[in-house]
């Protein structure tokens, strides 16, 4: 049987390139595209595609792991395959929480693609080698909690300014602001202010 597919990218040469692909492989059918995740909501429910292919950037509006989600709680869900160049272990497991049968890196080889479509399809699940193994690590030990107070703290040490400078943006003492600062230093295993940053980003905390 061939699979009807879905695609989901803002961006139309990606898109036009991504149906070629598709469409030349007897497995594959393309049977929409859609540039929003709002978009690709609505065609689900009407055109009933066997999965999404989505990428996870889609630019204002819903993103890629929203977009999931929306897709998998449809009433005849498709399965969804997330393509993208984003690869942060945040990223793929945020996906893959959401329902998402496969993630692939859009620097893949076609057929790659069209085997994973294949796959997702069939109710399995489809993950390259390196990240199924980071997916593994991640839940083995997971991503450091931090609280709502300390993840303003982090974004705002992001942007470079001293600690007077964020005690005076979040209305609290320069005291607080050191004192939230341990406690993030602490869960992120950070040394220093920039390797704090580091850290988070490399995580998907920022």
């Amino acid at each position: 049987m061939t699979v009807s597919v879905l695609i989901v990218d803002d961006h139309p040469v990606v898109r036009t390139g991504l149906r070629a692909v598709i469409d030349a492989n007897a497995r594959t059918d393309v049977v929409g595209e859609a540039a929003t995740g709002e978009e690709a909501v609505t065609l689900a429910e009407h055109l009933r595609p066997d999965v999404v292919l989505c990428d996870l950037r889609l630019g204002e509006g819903m993103d890629g792991i929203a977009t999931t989600r929306a897709l998998r709680a449809l009433e005849a869900a498709p399965a969804v395959l997330i393509l993208t160049t984003f690869d942060r272990d945040a990223e793929v497991m945020g996906a893959l929480e959401a329902g998402a049968g496969g993630y692939l890196l859009k620097d893949v080889a076609p057929e790659a693609i069209v085997d994973a479509l294949v796959t997702v399809a069939a109710g399995g699940t489809y993950l390259p080698q390196e990240l199924a193994s980071r997916v593994i690590t991640g839940i083995r030990k997971p991503l450091p909690r931090l609280t709502e107070r300390e993840t303003d703290v982090l974004r705002l040490l992001a942007t470079g300014i001293s600690n007077r400078e964020m005690a005076g943006r979040l209305f609290v003492s320069e005291a607080t602001v050191k004192s939230h600062l341990v406690h993030i230093f602490a869960k992120l295993g950070a040394d220093n202010r920039a390797h704090a940053v580091h850290v988070a980003r490399e995580s998907g905390l920022l």
